[in-house]
Formats: structure tokens, C-alpha cells, sequence
């Protein structure tokens, strides 16, 4: 099934053809219609006829999300305020929030994008979509609700939270698409065992997004409720999710190339790595009215396939993003993952799937621990087993990680559950 077939089956000539007609006008509107581009640009020695050729896009500066605060909240704005129809934002957890404005137009493509993706992924104008992602300045809600709304779903917009509830709606209403957090929907569907309802359940899709969603993660939903999980990808500064998604055949996401650019460059050098290699995922929106940008370093780490998909999309594919350059942990020496640790995880026996990253400081050297829940909380007043048990992970991990950290099992229930993006790690370093 496609959405937009003509514009996902392109050959690739043409699609690097409307990718250059409309990465020359998004460097024009950058240039003439935002200060901060155009003094970049000029200090690059870069104007916007020198944009010929779709690698020429590398002689544009990067843009990191460092800019984008500097420039809160709307210096970075390409259209009139008169213009702007709707503001997103991130969370602004860490600094100032980054701040995306809409123009009707946007909003009309945004929800084309997400059509496509969810249509791909395998949702049907006769689903029942349950949206428990955080409705808000949060993009991910309000991106999936358009393109859901597009292919003529019915939508139950309940927000996160509330976590009872939701299982009830969806066993009243028989919702058969889930769309929120991977690690909420670890939750959503250990309660729905806990509940006894998840035998009665009509869910057969999920739309997860927001988080890395390692293989591990997703066997366990599917274990647990049933449904095929399915990945799609975005980010705030970029239009917010629409960018990518999974189809059917879950052999990577196909990204809309004829409103994004994707690159991969060496995070360390942000030098263009060759298709194929692993590197930071750089990406350019094309289409963009209120809030083009150039050159975006997401700092996901992932890799690009142009080779042809069995569902018939040529458009490049993205691996699964395995990490994160700013959530990578250097540990003696070591690049650690949360999603290494992930994967040994969710395949151990007696544990369960929620867990916590601590870091602290001893003799001068970082220290990792990892915090991992047990199923059966007996086990606990079981001291010989417990012992083993935390040997066995420790092995596993050193396997993996290549190193040696701590292993601490908890009480079953005692590590926090998220509704929105999980937070893993507790740094105690500087404490």
C-alpha cells in the first residue's frame, strides 16, 4: 500500500532532481530571509547560485543544536509571524527549548509525510489509532494525529499517563494501532498482562517513535500484546516526526527524500562518510516554509541504503538509530551505548525489562552500574541464586561492552516508569 506512490517509487535520477530544485530554494529562503544564514554563508564564501550540484550542499555550513537556542525564539523564522500558524518545541530540558514554526502549508505536508509513513508501516483508513504519546509542544502527538487523520482513521487522542484508562479504551473502543514511547509501551503492555486483559485486546500495530527502539524491546511488546512494532523518526528541528519510517517488510526506514536530504559524516571530523558506513545522520528539510534549516547534525548515529526495498520504495533507507553521539557514555576508556546494555537486558531470564544507568566517580576512574529489575522479588531473600544470577549478567555485559561494570537487582516495580521518553542514566559523577 502507498500513500503517495508516485512520489515513493521514483527512480533515483529523479529524485536527486526534485532534491536539487528544492534544496536551492530552501538556501535561497535561508539566505534571504534569515540573518544568521546569511552571515554563516557568507563567511563560507558560499551564495546561493554556487548551489549547482547536490554535493555542493557540503559546502554549507553544519547547524547544531546549539545554534538554534542562540537564536530562541524565532530569529530563525523564515516567514512573517502574520505567517505562522503553530509553534512546536522541545523540551528544553538541558538549555532553552528549540522552537519549530508552521506555516498552513507545513502543516498540510507535515501530515503528507506522516500519511505516507503510517500507511507504509501497515495502518488502514478502518483502524482504530490510540495516540498515547504526550499531546503539548511535544511534535510526536500532534505529527501522527495528522497523518493518521489524513488516511481517515479513528483517533483516540488520549495523551499519555493515565495508564489504566488506556487499557480500558482500548479493549471498549478496540483500538488496533498504539502510537507512543517504546519503553511506554513496555509498560502499557505488562500492565495489560497484569490486568488479564491483554488476550482481549484488537491491537495489531504499533507506531512507535521518540526513543531507540533496540530489537530486544520490540520482541517484548510483540511478546507480550501481540502487534507488529513498527519505528518512524523525526526530530523537533527538523519538522518534527515525518522524516522516516518503517514499512511492512522492516528492512530499515525509508526516508521522504524529496523533502529531506539525509548525509552521513565522521561526528569527529563532519566529514561525508561514503554510503554505507556508520556515522552521524545529517539531515536538511527541503520543503519548509516558516523554519528551514541546512545541514542538521541530529547526532543520531546510523547508516543509508539505496538498495531497492521489497515493498517497491526507492527512497533511501536508514538504519535504525543505534545510539546517540550525546548519549554515548565513555566509560574507562570504553564508547558505551544505553542500547548495548539494552540488548543484554532484554534477553537475560528473571529480570524485567525496566532499568537505570548510574555513573560515579571511584579512585579517580568512571564507574557504570547498571540497575536492573527482578520479575520474582523472592529471589531477593535468595542470596546464592541472586549472586549468580548478577554474575551472569555482569559476564554478558563484559562480553558486549567490553569492560566491567556493576550489577545491582531491585525489587520488582521500583525503578520509574516514563510516558514519555525514558531516562536512563543518573549521573552522580559530579556529586
Amino acid at each position: 500500500m502507498f500513500w503517495q506512490k508516485d512520489a515513493e517509487t521514483m527512480n533515483r535520477a529523479k529524485i536527486k532532481e526534485v532534491q536539487l530544485e528544492r534544496l536551492k530554494w530552501t538556501v535561497s529562503r535561508c539566505y534571504n530571509n534569515v540573518p544568521y544564514y546569511k552571515e554563516m554563508m557568507d563567511k563560507a564564501g558560499v551564495t546561493p547560485e554556487k548551489i549547482k550540484t547536490l554535493d555542493d550542499v557540503r559546502r554549507l555550513p553544519l547547524t547544531t543544536k546549539d545554534v538554534l537556542r542562540q537564536n530562541y525564539p524565532f530569529k530563525l523564522f523564515a516567514s512573517p509571524k502574520e505567517d505562522v500558524v503553530e509553534i512546536h518545541a522541545s523540551s528544553g530540558t538541558t538549555g532553552k527549548p528549540v522552537v519549530g514554526g508552521y506555516t498552513k502549508n507545513d502543516l498540510d505536508l507535515w501530515g503528507h509525510c506522516m500519511a505516507r509513513l503510517v500507511v507504509a508501516a501497515g495502518a488502514r483508513q478502518d483502524d482504530i489509532a490510540q495516540i498515547s504519546f504526550g499531546y503539548g509542544l511535544f511534535t510526536g502527538a500532534f505529527g501522527l494525529h495528522y497523518g493518521l487523520q489524513k488516511v481517515g482513521c479513528m483517533i483516540v487522542p488520549i495523551s499519555s499517563g493515565n495508564s489504566e484508562k488506556q487499557i480500558m479504551l482500548m479493549e471498549d473502543f478496540g483500538v488496533t494501532v498504539l502510537i507512543a514511547t517504546p519503553s511506554y509501551a513496555v509498560y502499557l503492555s505488562e500492565l495489560a498482562k497484569d490486568l488479564g486483559v491483554a488476550g482481549n485486546l484488537k491491537l495489531r500495530l504499533g507506531l512507535f517513535g521518540s526513543e531507540v527502539c533496540t530489537p530486544e524491546m520490540r520482541k517484548q511488546i510483540e511478546n507480550n500484546i501481540g502487534i507488529i512494532v513498527t519505528d518512524n523518526y523525526g526530530l523537533t528541528e527538523l519538522g518534527g516526526c515525518g522524516v522516516s519510517g518503517e514499512c511492512e517488510e522492516r528492512d530499515g526506514l525509508h526516508i521522504n527524500e524529496d523533502h529531506f536530504l539525509a548525509e552521513i559524516i565522521d561526528p569527529d571530523t563532519g566529514e561525508v562518510l561514503p554510503e554505507g558506513e556508520s556515522g552521524e545522520l545529517v539531515i536538511t528539510p527541503l520543503s519548509k516554509e516558516a523554519f528551514p534549516i541546512f545541514r542538521y547534525r541530529t547526532k543520531d548515529i546510523s547508516r543509508l541504503s539505496t538498495e531497492p526495498c521489497r515493498c517497491g520504495r526507492t527512497l533511501i533507507r536508514m538504519d535504525k538509530v543505534v545510539g546517540r553521539t550525546d548519549d554515548m557514555l565513555i566509560i574507562k576508556g570504553v564508547n558505551v551505548f544505553p542500547s548495548q546494555i539494552e540488548s543484554v537486558i532484554f534477553t537475560m531470564p528473571h529480570i524485567g525489562p525496566h532499568y537505570q544507568l548510574v555513573l560515579r566517580k571511584e579512585r579517580f576512574m568512571d564507574c557504570l552500574e547498571v540497575q536492573v529489575e527482578l520479575i520474582d522479588g523472592t529471589l531477593l531473600e535468595k542470596y546464592g541464586e541472586l549472586e549468580a544470577l548478577e554474575n551472569r549478567i555482569k559476564d554478558k555485559l563484559r562480553i558486549v561492552l567490553g569492560i566491567d561494570c556493576g550489577v545491582t537487582l531491585v525489587a520488582p516495580r521500583t525503578i520509574t516508569r516514563f510516558e514519555g521518553k525514558a531516562k536512563r542514566i543518573v549521573d552522580l559523577r559530579k556529586a
